[in-house]
């Protein structure tokens, strides 16, 4: 049985010096061998046993039979039970057995090529390997999987490590899934309030147990600024009543041309009212996003009913009674990014405080063609060669009350919008640099300058509606060139006039 069961032992002197696949052969050969006889010596059992019963012959004794059936028993257990493999050994330690030297072949060269794409260069084991031929039981042959980890333990250039990834991209890696689990809540933690039903990242961040190289990052602090760093994104900003192009971009960390260059397509000094701009957004490389439930009281509008009043123009009202706003109980989930504001999710209102009615009066008068609109038109269409605010002309740095806006001298200079005209003509006093102007009063306040006209088309006193040419583009006064100074004044005092045109 033990001739079966391992190599023959007395050609391992003569096998010795032979290579090792020609002494694998030879092993499995008299493995094949060793078997083969053991079929054949039953074959010729079988076959004196059935001359013996044919010719009633007595040929064994009952203890001949028993020998002989127990060789046969015991081969063909072998043969069921046991399977030829090889013990694989690495630097001398036995790791297991497989079925053919082929398949732990084949797992140093996926360790190899694993190796080499962490490394990022071609490497290979130097390990010394053997195997020895040996039988083993069916279905009891070794993991491969656990070559694979013994041989990835035994490389000193690679390590298993907890690595951390957003998007995909490597970020750095740890010894221990804490230490980055700290720091991804570090992340949130300035997003979170008493109120955070939870907190989320918007990209995808994934925290794995693999293989790195030895030398990879492990500087957690580096990994943090590197998460929490701004990056440039790009959003839509809607204009707003009484915006400029200008105030929106320093409004949002950028200067005029930057802005332009987000919005080629757009004139900056004829925005309006609900138009989008594109602006730039500082974001961080990871973003967190959170949902707060909260419970807050809000006012309840009041409804609003109208009465007619002929002793008040179309357009114009008044307030008879404010009524008074209601109060509601309101339950919301509100979700942030970056701790701005993106939904809110009513879950339920309660009224606490039914609102009032607010009433108010509305006038049915006719309106004269000149009464105010209550809002200003460009007053020239052209290229606006100075703004509001200080600026250096002539030589010295002085405050600029409106804007210039050049044209062809004698174009028509429309009145911005319905009013009495307060002043028409040749400019003096501390006025004397508008040359030729025109001063319309719109009332609640407000009054239009038009300057360096060529000539005036109006007179004090009169009522010029909107649109109403009432000069001509010149360059009369503190000028250098053909255009029309426009200038707003409210309540005496001057403001950008591009946050008022439409």
């Amino acid at each position: 049985m033990d001739d079966i069961l391992h190599a023959p032992r007395d050609e391992d002197a003569q096998q010795a010096g032979l290579p090792l696949a020609k002494r694998l052969e030879r092993y499995r050969a008299a493995w094949m061998d060793g078997m083969a006889r053991v079929r054949l010596g039953a074959r010729r059992f079988q076959h004196k046993l059935d001359e013996a019963t044919a010719g009633g012959k007595r040929l064994f004794t009952p203890l001949n039979f028993l020998a002989v059936a127990a060789v046969v028993g015991v081969a063909t257990v072998v043969a069921t039970v046991y399977t030829p493999s090889y013990v694989v050994s690495v630097d001398g330690v036995p790791l297991g057995t497989v079925s053919d030297p082929q398949v732990f072949e084949d797992v140093m060269d996926r360790v190899e090529a694993r190796a080499a794409t962490i490394l990022g260069y071609d490497y290979e084991i130097p390990s010394t390997v053997s195997y020895t031929f040996a039988l083993s039981e069916r279905g009891k042959l070794s993991d491969t999987g656990e070559f694979e980890t013994y041989l990835f333990d035994q490389i000193g250039a690679v390590m298993k490590s907890y690595v951390l990834k957003v998007d995909g991209t490597f970020i750095g890696a740890a010894a221990d899934r804490e230490s980055l689990d700290a720091l991804l809540d570090a992340i949130k933690a300035p997003y979170r309030t008493e109120n955070t039903v939870s907190a989320d990242f918007t990209s995808n961040v994934v925290v794995s147990h693999e293989y790195t190289p030895s030398d990879v990052n492990q500087d957690l602090d580096a990994m943090l600024a590197r998460l929490t760093q701004n990056t440039n994104g790009q959003t839509t900003y809607e204009v707003q009543s009484g915006d400029t192009f200008m105030q929106i971009a320093l409004d949002n960390g950028m200067t005029v041309s930057e802005m332009q260059q987000l919005n080629p397509e757009i004139d900056i000094n004829r925005i309006y009212i609900g138009q989008l701009l594109n602006v730039r957004e500082e974001i961080p490389y990871l973003s967190v996003q959170t949902v707060d439930s909260v419970t807050y009281t809000e006012a309840v509008e009041c409804p609003v009913e109208q009465v007619e009043d002929d002793s008040m123009y179309q357009g114009e009202s008044r307030v008879i009674d404010p009524g008074v706003p209601g109060q509601a109980l309101v339950s919301a989930n509100i979700t942030y990014v970056n701790g701005r504001e993106q939904e809110r999710d009513i879950i339920s209102t309660q009224v606490l405080q039914e609102a009032t009615t607010k009433v108010i009066a509305v006038g049915t008068k006719v309106r004269p063609s000149w009464y105010p609109n209550g809002y200003f038109i460009w007053p020239v269409y052209g290229r606006i060669t100075s703004y509001f605010g200080y600026r250096s002309i002539f030589g010295s740095y002085s405050y600029h009350g409106g804007i210039d806006i050049a044209a062809s001298y004698g174009t028509g200079i429309a009145a911005a919008d319905g009013g009495t005209v307060t002043f028409a003509g040749r400019a003096t006093g501390s006025n004397w640099s508008y040359g030729n102007l025109v001063i319309v009063n719109h009332g609640n306040g407000k009054v239009t300058y038009y300057g360096h006209c060529s000539s005036v088309l109006v007179s004090a006193g009169d009522h010029v509606y909107q649109g109403q040419t009432i000069a001509r583009v010149g360059s009369t006064g503190r000028s250098t060139g053909n255009h029309c100074h426009f200038e707003v004044k409210i309540n005496g005092t001057s403001v950008n006039p591009l946050a008022y045109l439409s």
